[in-house]
């Protein structure tokens, strides 16, 4: 299947879109990560009860990244964005009416059900229309509106959640997930599906060589462990802030403004580079941003000051923004455009299961452990180091089936 290159104003409006989505997204993740502080005063959480709502999202997140990028594939990437934003956003405002631990698990493991097939549709709307040499920066600056609501979210959260609470802070978020799915419908520009057989082999052989691909599977465990990371710090970070450090919700927010700038300009500049520089350097560059990041996060957890915390912290976002947006960019650079979804959603399920057992992990050791998080942070510095070598097993020589194989006569 030919690639579908949109005209240039067309292409600046559809990532105009889809930093907006992926912001709202990561609005709505982010909150519960400064929420529950409050939530698990209401409902009387343990540390792990509180682990489990935050993994709850993860594992309806990654199971849906596989059948959202297949749907993508099959039935349209705009048609699948719209049923995500509307979807999680539905669930978003719903969160507000929780009043048990069972209700609130089943809510957020439903809204990452809705938010899962964002993802695998963006990429394919990037893979489809974009140049090669375009994609990486594209995805850098959906991504990088990650890095601002990492920045505003911990703002916002100290100013509202302290005066209008957390029920009615959800509603806010998913009133305007209507707004951004009203956009959709009108400005993202219909495109093309693949053609299906009457007995659905296209669909299992795209599976079928996907998951023959060594490149496919190094991915998945890079994937796992770089978000494992990034999640077991950024669901955690507050209580820990909290709990650890003695610091309020306000210092908090303010205090993690600036990784949250340091994240963002970090997405930015690196798509830049990863489209300017050859994969192979690439993967060498990924490795070593991996194996330091290990070192940099004993260093933050065994800092003597908040200064020199943050300090590391702004360290350990630059290395790991880096991998963050590198892991992509071998599907989208690698991977038949027609079938672009579908790859990503199979690599990113690896990244979101590690979403999903990460957080009720860490839980689960600081209660065991009588509250000390050590056990946590060497177990993010294990994987840091199983990261390196996933990364260096990626293959940019490795080809994928030629797009038009799996076309339909």
């Amino acid at each position: 299947m030919a690639e579908k290159i949109l005209e240039k104003k067309i292409r600046k409006t559809l990532v105009g879109l889809l930093f907006l989505g992926w912001a709202l997204g990561n609005l709505d993740r982010y909150l519960m990560n400064y929420a529950v502080v409050y939530i698990g005063e209401d409902l009387s959480l343990t540390s792990t009860e509180t682990g489990l709502i935050l993994s709850s999202f993860f594992l309806g997140y990654a199971l849906m990244q596989l059948p959202g990028g297949i749907m993508a594939d099959k039935f349209g990437a705009k048609r699948i964005l719209l049923i995500a934003v509307i979807a999680w956003s539905i669930f978003t405002g719903l969160t507000a009416v929780a009043g048990t631990l069972g209700i609130l698990l089943v809510i957020r493991f439903l809204f990452g059900i809705g938010e899962g097939g964002f993802q695998p549709s963006a990429s394919k709307i990037i893979s489809t229309s974009f140049p090669e040499n375009e994609r990486s920066k594209v995805m850098s600056i959906m991504l990088s509106s990650s890095g601002i609501m990492g920045m505003l979210v911990p703002i916002i959260s100290a100013a509202l959640l302290v005066t209008i609470g957390w029920r009615a802070f959800f509603v806010i978020a998913g009133l305007l997930g209507i707004v951004i799915a009203l956009l959709y419908r009108k400005f993202v520009p219909k495109d093309e599906v693949v053609q299906q057989s009457a007995n659905g082999l296209q669909v299992r052989g795209i599976l079928g060589d996907l998951f023959k691909m060594p490149l496919m599977w190094s991915l998945v465990v890079a994937y796992f462990t770089i978000y494992a990371v990034n999640w077991g710090l950024n669901t955690w970070m507050p209580t820990y802030l909290s709990d650890v450090r003695g610091l309020d919700l306000v210092s908090i927010g303010w205090l993690q403004m600036i990784p949250g700038i340091i994240t963002i300009g970090a997405l930015l500049v690196s798509g830049y580079v990863i489209d300017k520089v050859d994969l192979k350097v690439n993967r060498i560059i990924g490795a070593a941003c991996a194996l330091l990041l290990a070192g940099f996060l004993l260093l933050m957890f065994n800092a003597e000051s908040i200064t020199l915390f943050i300090t590391y912290q702004c360290i350990i976002m630059l290395l790991m923004t880096y991998v963050l947006l590198l892991l992509p960019s071998f599907v989208l650079k690698k991977i038949p455009s027609n079938y672009a979804g579908t790859a990503m959603g199979m690599a990113n399920t690896g990244g979101q299961l590690a979403g999903f057992v990460t957080p009720t992990l860490i839980g689960f050791m600081v209660d065991a452990f009588d509250g000390s998080y050590d056990a946590a942070v060497w177990m993010l510095v294990v994987i840091s180091v199983i990261c390196v070598a996933s990364i260096l097993t990626i293959s940019p020589k490795t080809q994928a089936p030629k797009e038009d194989s799996y076309e339909c006569a």
